[in-house]
């Protein structure tokens, strides 16, 4: 049976989360006079995104609440004990600074282009709907997605099996006939696999060897390999040229 819809990651697979998250960061860092709190922007970035990551991880294991690991990143990354009213509006300003270099990939809009017309489209991403659904608007591909979901209202993120399973639930599709494009090799590649969808990892930087990526999802570097590989639908005895 073919690959009848795929779901897509949002950050850094449709849209450059890491760009706009430095550069909303040094723009923050520049406005609330911390410039010279670390030796460069870059030290400041890599701290903010570790600061991040931890932050995450408590939510994804149902220790606080998507706001609460908003408020928790930054009192960390301050080192401060904010009122949770202090701790949002500081969040807030860094936002005003991130949103401003919002953008797609230059290789989404002619995927999705592509694959408009022989393939369903959905959303699942590791954030909040009120989140992502601003930012799909936004960069303008918001209706190209008849389901989008997300962890924070779904009460269960990737990798866990079970959040694949709840889109595959939307699209009234079996995991065989669904596809999973993301980027982190774990929490979408082998998460998706492991769900029994058709994963995809795409890997832009190609950091990456064959050796070091997971087994089970297919390695690309761009989307533009994406419609081939789905018209193959390699898992049902075509020979595949991925990783």
């Amino acid at each position: 049976m073919s690959i009848r819809a795929v779901v897509w990651d949002v950050d850094d697979t449709l849209f450059d989360y890491s760009a706009a998250d430095r550069i909303g960061m040094r723009g923050q860092l520049a406005a609330e006079g911390l410039l010279d709190t670390y030796d460069s922007v870059e030290q400041a970035i890599v701290r903010w995104r570790q600061i991040t990551d931890a932050q995450w991880a408590r939510f994804s294991a149902g220790e606080t609440t998507f706001q609460g690991q908003r408020r928790d990143r930054v009192r960390v990354f301050l080192g401060e004990e904010l009122s949770d009213a202090e701790a949002d509006a500081w969040f807030e300003r860094y936002i005003s600074h991130y949103e401003t270099a919002w953008t797609l990939f230059p290789d989404v809009l002619p995927a999705l282009d592509t694959l408009a017309a022989s393939h369903r489209h959905a959303v699942l991403s590791n954030s909040s709907i009120q989140v992502q659904d601003r930012k799909l608007r936004v960069l303008g591909v918001h209706d190209r997605f008849e389901v989008i979901l997300c962890a924070a209202e779904l009460g269960v993120s990737k990798p866990e099996a079970r959040a694949f399973l709840a889109a595959c639930d939307a699209l009234e599709l079996a995991p065989h006939q669904v596809a999973y494009v993301g980027d982190h090799p774990e929490i979408d590649g082998r998460g998706a696999a492991d769900a029994g969808l058709l994963s995809v990892w795409i890997d832009r930087d190609g950091v990456h060897t064959v050796g070091d990526a997971p087994s089970g999802p297919h390695r690309i570097v761009s989307l533009a390999e994406l419609p081939a590989l789905l018209g193959a639908d390699t898992r049902f005895g075509a020979p595949s040229t991925f990783g």
